[in-house]
């Protein structure tokens, strides 16, 4: 499966860098999910839960505070105020 790396930041710093093969979130027009080649965009991303599917197909979830989500070639960023992982 294609993969694209996953970036997540925080105002204190990275939370998340690795490469993923799908996130799945709720953005601002409602849920979505990004995997490798998606057109780029940017949409606000409210606060939810999110789920990952990594390389490995290992699956990692969490919750967001909302932010901003860019997809642009094979990267993706989520400007997000805080992230709590989940098991």
């Amino acid at each position: 499966m294609n993969t694209f790396t996953m970036e997540i930041s925080s105002p204190n710093g990275s939370l998340f860098h690795e490469d993923i093969n799908m996130i799945a979130l709720r953005g601002a027009d409602g849920d979505l999910a990004v995997m490798a080649g998606h057109i780029p965009f940017v949409t606000a991303v409210k606060p939810c839960d999110f789920h990952m599917e990594l390389a490995d197909g290992e699956e990692k979830y969490g919750h967001t505070s909302g932010g901003i989500l860019t997809v642009s070639g094979k990267e993706a960023v989520l400007l997000t105020g805080d992230i709590t992982w989940t098991e």
